[in-house]
């Protein structure tokens, strides 16, 4: 016997014992929930005699069980009062409704859903006094990656997209493709210094996640964010401020991006040197470097008299070094060895203002203070380095973030306070 029919049998067997006005209200309700129609009450118990009759019918005739659904629709068909009747399984049904709201290509919540879910997670934030995060997010340069490499390719990216928010959120967190390259978070109990440490964090990831596709164009994911209520309270108003911070700070970081053409350049690679004394802007952000000692200015041997007034040197000769030549804002220095392999990928997160703390080893009773967080390590605050080992097990409690476990290698160490020693470490994994 399957659950259904079971629970049947039990409605079946607790209805005998009930009188007709006390059966009625229950079996109307029962045929909406089952079926959807609106039966009468002075007819609900014909029609659940009617129904038990025929299942019986049914089963007698069939020579095996008939459920009491399928002598449901029976009866309800045969006396037409079903317009256009389906049946349908309940994982069908579920199925129906998780494509109603999710997107099909990167397998995130829809817009239609956003909208909905953003006036819930308001209500809540109101009710609880708690804050509430808004983020906007879209692809730099997508539409260049359709143009170039075609939409199939587009649609990789989108799903990298989508990958990234789902590793990067906290199960209380919602991630919805809200248009074509147009993605929003929902960050309940989440400040704006929260949110945007957060939004770093996730353009981090996707450009891991971005780089076994090997495209020639950089596509990066720039962020807008709204924070109730601090921002407005409601849905419309913070959605307006985060579109406008994140076109803000898009024009702000893009407006002097390179071209096309400077795309495909290793990050590595030399800048060329210039060829005219015309100021360059280097595109790659090179690492400071020691600056070049420039030779002393040593005195022709035929002049006479000085020069009535001092003029910058002129280069007319090409046997000059061009280690020599440095124009306005354009300075080539020679080839150092790297400390680092790896440059660093974005600015430390400061941990200010936060109970952000990291337990020690397997003792949770010793702790340290997080001051920042950065792509390659982070910034700890003891009472004192006294015994404190080279390499060291933490596990990390940060903001947003869920607790990491990682193995750290002390860099340097500065004494603050008489009770505060920082030591910078790195991760070595």
């Amino acid at each position: 016997m399957r659950p259904n029919d079971a629970y049947i049998d039990l409605i079946v067997d607790t209805l005998e014992g009930l009188e007709s006005g006390a059966r009625a209200p229950f079996l109307q309700r029962l045929f909406l929930t089952l079926a959807h129609v609106d039966i009468p009450e002075n007819q609900a118990v014909a029609l659940w005699d009617d129904v038990l009759l025929r299942r019986t019918h049914l089963s007698a005739v069939g020579e095996s069980p008939v459920s009491f659904q399928t002598a449901l629709v029976d009866v309800l068909a045969s006396r037409g009062m079903f317009r256009v009747p389906v049946v349908l399984e309940y994982d069908d049904l579920k199925s129906l409704h998780r494509n109603a709201v999710t997107d099909p290509l990167t397998g995130l919540y829809n817009r239609r859903l956003f909208t909905e879910t953003f006036d819930k997670e308001i209500n809540r934030a109101r009710r609880y006094a708690h804050p509430l995060s808004l983020v906007i997010l879209d692809l730099h340069r997508f539409k260049e990656v359709n143009d170039k490499h075609g939409h199939p390719r587009g649609d990789e990216v989108l799903q990298a997209a989508a990958t990234t928010l789902r590793k990067t959120l906290r199960t209380s967190d919602s991630a919805f493709r809200i248009g074509g390259d147009e993605f929003a978070l929902l960050l309940p109990q989440t400040d704006s210094a929260q949110a945007s440490a957060l939004s770093r964090r996730i353009g981090i990831a996707f450009a891991e996640i971005l780089r076994p596709l090997d495209l020639s164009i950089t596509v990066t994911m720039d962020h807008g964010v709204a924070t109730y209520p601090q921002d407005g309270e409601q849905r419309d108003s913070l959605i307006r401020i985060a579109d406008e911070r994140l076109y803000r700070t898009k024009n702000a970081i893009h407006q002097n991006s390179a071209p096309d053409s400077t795309a495909a350049t290793p990050p590595h690679a030399e800048a060329p040197l210039p060829t005219s004394t015309v100021p360059v802007k280097p595109v790659v952000d090179l690492p400071p470097a020691p600056a070049v000692p420039q030779p002393e200015p040593q005195p022709a041997p035929e002049a006479t008299a000085p020069a009535p007034a001092p003029a910058p040197p002129v280069v007319q000769s090409p046997a000059v070094s061009p280690l020599q030549i440095s124009p306005p804002s354009f300075q080539v220095v020679p080839e150092e060895p790297r400390l680092y392999a790896v440059p660093r990928k974005a600015e430390r997160v400061s941990m200010a203002g936060t109970n952000a703390y990291a337990v020690l080893g397997d003792q949770s009773s010793e702790r340290a203070r997080v001051v920042d967080l950065g792509f390659g390590g982070v910034a700890l605050d003891f009472p004192t380095a006294k015994g404190l080992p080279d390499t060291l097990l933490a596990v990390l409690h940060v903001p947003i973030l869920p607790p990491v476990r990682v193995n750290l290698k002390r860099l340097w160490t500065k004494q603050i306070n008489e009770d505060t020693v920082r030591v910078g470490c790195c991760f070595i994994s």
